[in-house]
């Protein structure tokens, strides 16, 4: 299979009570919210990538364990045809999802330039 270069970028947790989670992250961990959709996620940027706290049930493709890793690709079209179409649970014109073989959410990003 050719490599498709994919590069870190963040991770997203799903909680049930995401205000809890969101204080945890601001008081304990001293993240500070980079962006925000009051009641469906907060997130936080942290130099090396970034983590995404969403509410559990928001998501349009369900994780198994609620998380999702997140990659950017130079070329996400490239990416999908050496992954396989087959394996994709949804996708749109800037990103991919596929699981990993436990279920989790695998999000390819098309990489901006």
């Amino acid at each position: 299979m050719e490599r498709i270069r994919a590069r870190f970028v963040g991770v997203e947790l799903y909680f049930k009570n995401l205000e809890r989670a969101k204080k945890f992250y601001v008081e304990t961990m001293g993240l500070e919210v980079s962006d925000e959709q009051i009641g469906h996620h907060a997130k936080f940027d942290s130099g090396a990538g970034f983590v995404c706290l969403e509410r559990k049930g928001a998501e349009s493709y369900p994780s198994k364990d609620k998380a999702v890793l997140f990659f950017e690709v130079p070329d996400l079209r490239l990416a999908i045809a050496a992954i396989g179409q087959d394996r994709l649970v949804q996708s749109e014109g800037t990103w991919a999802v596929l699981h990993d073989p436990e279920g989790h959410n695998i999000l390819l990003l098309q990489r901006s330039t």
